[in-house]
């Protein structure tokens, strides 16, 4: 009997240690909240508009028990005007917020610590959005997110229109390496930036100069990068031992950017560049780097913007200067339809004066008919062409040795990508000495002899395709974007229908249609301008709605009534008849 007595103690402790879940409707109540919260516990964001709120979400979960700062509705909570968030303590999870066509007043948007010396370590901001959270003064500097402490997330978020100074989303090194993950996020159309000094408008930048001698390990994968324009460095690399995988390229107009640092990896990356101005690929600066498996195609850059560019560098370089490119290996990639597929010595001046040295170029393929498919501003110091094919027009220097000038025979799928026909010269063709890979652009297995280029000829189930805008960010933003259920095509702009039937006894419906995320009222008003009925008050998503109205319920008797729609700054007024 006393062992089932202290049995029911520790069931009962236990019970009071159940997870709880608190409602909250300002930051002050985040804030007062916090100071009982145990791991396990959600606090739960109040749908609505939450405006000029400074939300501190300080505290400590545990590695089993996360603590939770969620909305009560994704995409329905709205921060705006000079709202921000900071992330401080271990095993945090934000989830589901809008920040939207609001601006920082200090500081970046959201920031993963609380001053400068209370970090984040092993929080993850997930499935939110921040959308023209931009200043009226387009040269102040401040980002959207700002990633400090260590073995953070930030996944399936929306970033959309920043059009101001400073980068989008930026990990921040301390004095021990990062292990942060970027993946599934959806960056989206920033225009470039074009105020002096011209930079600073990364989307995503790792380090900076002063820290980029250290390891960082971060892992940036399956994020898709659309019109990402601000300038030329989409994303910068500035600190070591970084990842680069599994990322798609949209009609942007700049490179992926191993700006500062050593030993990054960018691998089975694609770039559909669609020719777009100042397009291009992967540029490289520095030491150990590999670039593998990536699909690159339609880039219209040159030089510092070819489709993959080897840059010089200078003596004696310092932090924030171009150190020499050493001990590079670009291997099975495949170049397509693009302006200058490879440069080799790009950005040659005075200053920049080494060239590349000990590199490695095999098991390419390089094919375009814009001439040259090889552009050589300065000859690089022992470097290795093996089993290259180049097709299409003149290679741009002499054929080395061991590699191939013929027709790789690519053919276009039905998804748009080119891939090896059956019979390609690159089946079972690349130097065997040059292995690096396993798989190809899309998962499926090498087998000896591997094929040159991304493209290994198979059969085997393809398990890496490029990401979009159907699988990355919010599942709300998605909906937003995406077809509906019954494959109605989302409207396009702002309409209120006449309701029908009219003249209507005793019932008639009203419809209306909403393009985006927005709060929407429609009310009744008879001829006098005094309101009869309020049929619609809430946040609503796009889509196309229908409202009822019966005259019984209000005891209208006949005549002409008025009906309003607003939704956001949209306001449209039409008039109804009741005939009895």
């Amino acid at each position: 009997m006393k062992y089932l007595y202290q049995i029911f103690l520790i069931l009962l402790a236990f019970s009071d240690l159940e997870a709880k879940k608190i409602f909250v409707s300002s930051a002050q109540q985040i804030s007062a909240a916090l100071s009982t919260v145990q791991p396990g516990d959600t606090l739960v964001m109040t749908k609505g508009i939450w405006n000029n709120q400074q939300i501190v979400f300080q505290a400590n979960g545990t590695s089993s028990s996360r603590i939770y700062l969620i909305a009560e509705k994704d995409g329905e909570v709205i921060l705006t005007g000079t709202s921000t968030l900071r992330i401080a303590g271990k095993y945090l999870e934000v989830s589901g917020l809008y920040f939207k066509d609001g601006y920082s007043s200090s500081g970046a948007v959201i920031e993963f610590r609380n001053g400068s010396s209370l970090l984040s370590n092993y929080c993850r901001l997930t499935n939110t959005a921040i959308v023209n959270y931009n200043p009226s003064d387009k040269s102040k500097d401040y980002k959207w997110i700002s990633l400090y402490g260590t073995h953070n997330r930030v996944d399936h978020c929306y970033l959309k229109g920043k059009d101001h100074l400073g980068t989008t989303l930026v990990v921040w090194l301390g004095s021990t390496p990062n292990y942060h993950l970027i993946d599934n996020n959806y960056f989206a159309f920033r225009p470039a930036y074009t105020l002096p000094p011209y930079n600073g408008a990364e989307t995503i930048r790792v380090g900076d100069s002063g820290t980029s001698m250290q390891d960082s390990y971060t892992t940036v994968e399956y994020n898709y990068f659309e019109q990402c324009n601000g300038e030329t460095e989409i994303i910068s690399n500035k600190s070591c031992e970084n990842i680069y995988r599994y990322n798609t390229f949209k009609d942007c107009e700049g490179t992926l950017t191993l700006r500062h640092g050593n030993r990054c990896t960018v691998e089975n990356n694609y770039f559909f560049c669609g020719n777009k101005p100042n397009s291009g690929g992967i540029r490289i600066i520095g030491e150990d780097h590999k670039v593998f498996n990536n699909y690159i195609e339609g880039s219209a850059g040159t030089s510092l913007k070819a489709a993959i560019s080897i840059m010089n560098g200078v003596p004696n370089s310092p932090l924030n200067r171009y150190f020499q490119v050493k001990r590079a290996i670009v291997a099975f990639n495949t170049v397509v339809n693009s302006r200058n597929s490879i440069a080799i010595g790009a950005g040659k001046d005075s200053e920049l004066s080494l060239p590349p040295l000990d590199c490695i170029i095999v098991n390419n393929i390089f094919y375009s008919t814009q001439s040259p498919i090889v552009t050589l501003t300065d000859n690089p110091l022992n470097m290795t062409w093996s089993k290259n094919i180049f097709f299409g027009t003149s290679i741009g220097m002499t054929l080395p040795s061991n590699n191939l000038n013929v027709s790789p025979l690519l053919s276009k799928g039905s998804d748009n990508i080119y891939r090896l026909l059956s019979g390609s010269p690159a089946i079972n063709g690349s130097d065997p000495n040059y292995k690096y890979v396993t798989r190809d652009f899309e998962g499926q297995d090498r087998i000896e002899p591997n094929d040159i280029g991304a493209d290994e000829f198979s059969n085997q189930e393809i398990k890496i395709t490029p990401v979009g805008p159907h699988n990355t960010g919010p599942e709300f933003i998605r909906l937003v974007s995406s077809i509906k259920n019954n494959d109605e095509i989302l409207p396009d702009k702002f309409v209120l229908e006449q309701n029908y039937p009219n003249p209507f006894n005793p019932e008639t419906t009203i419809t209306y249609k909403i393009i985006s995320l927005t709060d929407v009222e429609l009310k009744v008003y008879d001829l006098t301008g005094s309101e009869i009925a309020t049929l619609v008050k809430g946040l609503y998503l796009p889509g196309i709605y229908s409202a009822k109205f019966s005259a019984v319920n209000y005891s209208l008797p006949s005549g002409v009534f008025f009906y309003k729609l607003t939704a956001g700054k949209f306001s449209e007024t039409k008039k109804m008849v009741v005939l009895k």
